[in-house]
């Protein structure tokens, strides 16, 4: 029975993208997250979401190949974490994050490092690109809002122009996942909404890869996501489908205060709850 068990635990299901069993991450001696199990499929569009230090991050860096797990077993595009080379992986995984931001040469041109994507790479490394490259370059960069940012220099944009262009190189490869970090923080409220009508819109695309974003703000979710994740302190709060998942209840203890959830026209919004006010009203 032993070996059958053990059998079981390295082969995966095809259709599914992330596949994590009992996984936990253990840093210093202490769990930064798990022990979790999560299972995304192809057409499944998830969106993590918990307050600082949730493990949000450190779940989504295990999802991407960028970390191994201490415990369980984790599949990513089918295979197993640990056991295949994990910068295949990587290259058919498209990553928006802040720490490939920090990792940006300043003096680099954005039409450079969207293209560079393409190669696996971070920065210029050859004289010339394929016309062709600069093409999908320009494609991806209009979808998202940032065609006219193709010549700047990636230390002359703003926080918000920077996320834009992350997105640009994170679709660039036509990923088989794509993995949002935080994709609208620090943006203005006009290109938030820019940039949230072109995730929408991918996310509603039957031909687009599964998608995964984390977010502190409930604001910040596109439509078109169909599961959620609500992480606090490394432990699993709720997960499942979206409708079921973001509700006042699981959202209130995920940030241990009383918290009001609505939906609008596909988008969530969440508040603080208003105390109701005792006694009866006088004429």
């Amino acid at each position: 029975m032993e070996g059958v068990n053990q059998t079981e635990e390295l082969v995966t299901d095809p259709d599914l993208l992330i596949d994590m069993r009992d996984v936990s991450f253990v840093r210093g001696g202490r769990t930064l997250v798990g022990p979790v199990d999560w299972q995304v499929e192809l057409d499944e569009r998830w969106v993590i979401v918990g307050p600082n230090g949730a493990g949000k991050t450190t779940l989504i860096r295990m999802a991407s190949a960028q970390e191994f797990p201490s415990e369980g077993t984790t599949f990513i595009l089918g295979e197993r974490v640990g056991a295949t080379d994990m910068r295949d992986l990587r290259a058919a995984i498209g990553v928006t994050s802040s720490s490939i931001a920090q990792r940006v040469p300043e003096d680099e041109t954005v039409g450079d490092l969207v293209v560079s994507a393409g190669y696996a790479i971070l920065g210029r490394w050859r004289e010339d690109y394929d016309t062709m490259d600069y093409d999908q370059a320009l494609e991806v960069l209009e979808q998202v809002g940032a065609m006219h940012l193709i010549d700047r220099r990636w230390g002359t944009l703003s926080d918000g122009e920077k996320k834009r262009v992350l997105v640009a190189r994170a679709v660039m490869t036509n990923p088989e996942l794509l993995i949002l970090d935080e994709p609208a923080a620090g943006m203005d409220l006009g290109g938030r909404e820019d940039l949230l009508a072109y995730l929408g819109e991918l996310a509603m695309d039957p031909d687009a890869p599964a998608m995964v974003m984390i977010t502190h703000h409930l604001e910040e979710i596109p439509e078109g996501f169909t599961h959620a994740m609500l992480l606090d302190e490394g432990e699993v709060v709720a997960q499942g489908l979206i409708d079921d998942v973001l509700t006042s209840d699981n959202v209130s203890r995920a940030y241990h205060q009383p918290i009001e959830v609505t939906r609008d026209g596909g988008r969530y919004f969440a508040r603080r709850a208003r105390a109701k006010r005792g006694g009866a009203h006088r004429a």
